[in-house]
């Protein structure tokens, strides 16, 4: 630890009287207050719910919307059980990086930085930063792609424009934890209307339940293809930091450390991580419903003009799903409401993105950067490659840039799980409240099956990548 650095908090964790300096998000660390542990059981609830409300956005990112439409238009349902798995296994990385933050006093990069080698500071930390660029600059795109589909401003221009995002987060951080969680809030709530609208209301899309039930409860990957947009879909789920913000935001909560008070926010952030995450499984179950609904089984479209848009397996389906909504259901309502909740989700997910930055920048290397600073370098590490690219490739390279986003996220996921699970199925580090059985096989289970996925289509990703690189 730097012993020159001023004492901002102190905290122990159960078996460790290393002090922990410098609480993560300092501006919001400790605002919420929490109920007696003895309160009533709304009374609690409404403390503890938001800190997964803010993760769960990352697991309806646009970097998802392009695996969902793709997985429903090519395989109908027969992915859908695949989306149900993964965000199962997402439940349980996610409470179990909660419990890390609540019973330690520490987040995920906290950790790292205390209880490994001080060699690994540096590495960890620029391997962190690379995968919340990649991340960045899949909701840099997805938001552009709504501009651009929305105003019709050119492409580049308008991921130039998503910049300005960062006026929003400093607008947002003034007024505290429940303010940021109230405007995100309303962005899932936006997302989700849309779909319900498109889903329940509009005639034309009116879900088939009793084959979505059998696509739940029948896995299978026997179609030509499908293991390939598996992988996709399961390796773009648990996004590394998610894992480090987590830990971090259920310390905005003013926790007390009897074990009482333990036992209950490990309850009440359970809870809240699972509706959150199931919420998550309900948007991203409805955009690959929707794409199998309005595009399987078919292999081009009429739009406007005597266009005619064909689809395969490589599409852009983000921009394609917007241009053929209307035609095919009848209505411009469709994709007006499409192109809405697109950039709903990459606003919603750049918030919680620059949250993450501050939080594996001050946990790794204790340096304090001013919010608008560290968005304004985080947005140019994701702007300047997809300016570039945009700029040499045009408009098609979008998909090919989203592809590249994941292969990084992959690289840097078991740099995350991992740790996780090692410090949070130790005595030493957890006492008592480390991980039981269920957690530890379920937690192992996901990681390792998680990481191996993403290894396996890692080769076909970085050639893929290689080819948005090198223009060929």
């Amino acid at each position: 630890m730097d012993d020159s650095l001023p004492l901002k908090e102190e905290s122990r964790t159960p078996s460790s009287n290393i002090t922990v300096l410098h609480p993560s998000l300092e501006g919001i660390h400790g605002t919420v207050a929490v109920p007696h542990h003895t309160a009533g059981f709304w009374q609690q609830w409404r403390a503890f719910i938001g800190p997964a409300i803010l993760v769960s956005v990352g697991y309806m990112d646009p970097g998802n919307w392009g695996t969902d439409l793709a997985g429903g238009a090519q395989f109908k349902y027969g992915l859908l059980w695949v989306v149900a798995l993964a965000s199962v296994m997402a439940i349980f990385m996610q409470v179990i990086a909660s419990r890390l933050g609540v019973v330690t006093g520490r987040d995920l990069a906290q950790c790292c930085r205390d209880w490994y080698p001080e060699w690994t500071r540096w590495p960890n930390w620029l391997l962190c930063e690379l995968a919340i660029a990649a991340c960045d600059l899949a909701e840099v795109l997805g938001s552009a792609v709504a501009l651009n589909l929305m105003f019709h401003i050119p492409l580049v221009w308008a991921v130039i424009i998503t910049g300005l995002d960062v006026l929003l987060l400093l607008a947002l951080q003034r007024f505290g934890m429940r303010t940021i969680e109230a405007v995100v809030v309303l962005l899932i709530a936006t997302i989700a209307v849309c779909y319900f609208i498109e889903i329940f209301v509009l005639p034309q899309t009116r879900p088939e339940f009793l084959e979505m039930g059998r696509a739940l409860v029948t896995p299978g990957l026997g179609q030509r293809g499908m293991i390939y947009v598996a992988i996709g879909m399961i390796g773009a789920t648990v996004m590394p930091h998610n894992l480090y913000l987590h830990s971090a935001l259920v310390q905005s909560r003013r926790l007390q450390k009897d074990a009482d008070s333990i036992r209950s926010a490990i309850r009440f952030n359970t809870l809240d991580s699972t509706l959150a995450l199931t919420m998550a499984f309900f948007v991203n179950a409805a955009i690959l419903v929707l794409a199998a609904m309005v595009f399987h089984g078919k292999s081009s479209v009429i739009v406007a003009g005597g266009r005619v848009i064909s689809f395969s397996g490589a599409s852009d389906w983000i921009r394609i799903a917007y241009l053929t909504l209307a035609p095919l259901l009848g209505t411009s309502l469709a994709s007006t409401l499409f192109v809405i909740a697109l950039l709903a989700s990459g606003q919603s997910s750049t918030i919680t993105g620059t949250l993450a930055g501050q939080v594996v920048m001050e946990g790794f290397m204790h340096w304090r950067v001013q919010p608008w600073l560290r968005r304004l370098i985080t947005r140019t590490l994701a702007i300047a490659p997809a300016v570039l690219i945009i700029a040499l490739r045009g408009d098609a390279s979008v998909n090919d840039l989203l592809t590249l986003s994941q292969v990084v996220l992959a690289l840097q996921l078991p740099f995350a799980m991992f740790p996780l699970l090692g410090f949070t199925t130790s005595s030493t580090r957890m006492g008592k409240w480390k991980n039981g059985k269920f957690l530890m096989i379920a937690g192992w289970g996901s990681a390792i099956l998680i990481t191996a996925l993403d290894l396996w289509g890692l080769p076909d990703s970085i050639e893929t990548a290689w080819h948005v690189i090198s223009g060929r």
